[in-house]
């Protein structure tokens, strides 16, 4: 099968990874960078690729078949909407849109267009996810009862030279526990409601540092979260999953899903239950067994483009579309709307 031709359009930190993962990939070619920056225009001289300094041009030019889009969070409808309207399917990181009007636009076009639409939750990528979601539609677990997530990590002075990171939607809500509110969905189901209380008094910027959430599922479980980029702690997948290299990586487990047969730790993939020969009066005086995946390691953000080209050529459903995208902002943003209100927001029926 001939590599689908594509182009990313941002080189920043992200930016550069897919770039990285594109010139290596057996299932796309890179054919163009849309940056305005001298270090893209470096970047696509170094890749043997074209460079444009706007990604319209890039559209006409060099025609790919799909785009990376890895821009700032509130240029992400305009950009995807451009090349769909040019025959380029998309694949958008994360979040889909900065708003909800913006993401369902992005919906409405893909479905005009005929052209999938993934959202860039490379989590749902990672063999430990997969093997995770396996487990819970196994019946391991018995039914969900809880979920209880830690993100909790301490990011240096520097990063908050970016004056956006500073600013109100530039937080670790909207940038950091949307991954843990899509990997909650991926894994449980849709969420019925949201509570949470958020707080910037430790750096006391516009923006928040910390929050706690609590979620109520479709199916009944109940969860909860907590997020902080300002404390010294090690609790967050970033740092316990191993899917970023800059990150040292510890031997910790950050999400605990717990059913009435039996409880999963992520990343580490540790499944407890009570032994089936104990019979039916099982409790907390009985020892409970412990058992623990070894899967074998992969790239979320290589194997994310190996099944955008697959999506793309009709093999593959997608595992993360424009609506599951839309569904993960609208219940992170949730949890924006619930802490400045202190109300609880009940979410649309999906």
């Amino acid at each position: 099968m001939s590599k689908l031709r594509v182009a990313v359009v941002g080189a920043g930190l992200i930016g550069k990874t897919h770039i990285r993962r594109a010139l290596d990939s057996t299932s796309v070619e890179l054919v163009a960078i849309a940056d305005p920056s001298p270090a893209a225009a470096e970047l696509a001289r170094c890749a043997g690729v074209a460079c444009f300094a706007d990604h319209r041009p890039m559209l006409e030019e060099a025609r790919p078949q799909g785009v990376v889009v890895a821009t700032p969070n509130a240029t992400h409808a305009r950009i995807t909407v451009d090349c769909l309207q040019h025959g380029a399917a998309v694949l958008v990181e994360k979040p889909i849109a900065d708003t909800l009007d913006d993401g369902w636009r992005i919906c409405e076009v893909a479905r005009a267009t005929g052209l999938p639409v993934l959202v860039g939750h490379q989590r749902r990528h990672n063999p430990i996810t997969r093997k995770a979601k396996a487990i819970v539609r196994s019946g391991a677990l018995g039914r969900p009862v809880t979920a209880t997530v830690m993100c909790t990590w301490l990011k240096p002075r520097d990063y908050f030279d970016v004056e956006w990171r500073r600013r109100r939607g530039g937080g670790p809500i909207l940038i950091n526990l949307i991954h843990d509110i899509d990997l909650m969905r991926h894994l449980y189901g849709e969420i019925e409601s949201v509570q949470a209380l958020a707080s910037n008094g430790v750096r006391r910027f516009e923006v928040e540092d910390s929050a706690v959430v609590a979620l109520r599922f479709r199916n009944g479980a109940l969860g909860t979260v907590t997020v902080s980029d300002t404390v010294a702690a090690p609790w967050n997948w970033d740092l316990s999953a191993g899917e970023a290299e800059r990150f040292p990586r510890q031997d910790i487990d950050a999400h605990f899903y717990s059913g009435t047969e039996g409880s999963l730790t992520l990343p580490r993939l540790q499944l407890w239950r009570y032994r089936q020969d104990q019979g039916a009066a099982q409790g907390w005086h009985d020892p409970l067994t412990v058992e623990r995946t070894a899967v074998h390691g992969g790239c979320p953000y290589a194997e994310q483009l190996r099944h955008f080209a697959a999506v793309v050529a009709g093999s593959e459903q997608a595992v993360s579309s424009a609506l599951d995208g839309f569904r993960t902002l609208e219940a992170t943003l949730a949890v924006t709307q619930a802490a400045a209100s202190g109300q609880q927001v009940v979410l649309p029926q999906p």
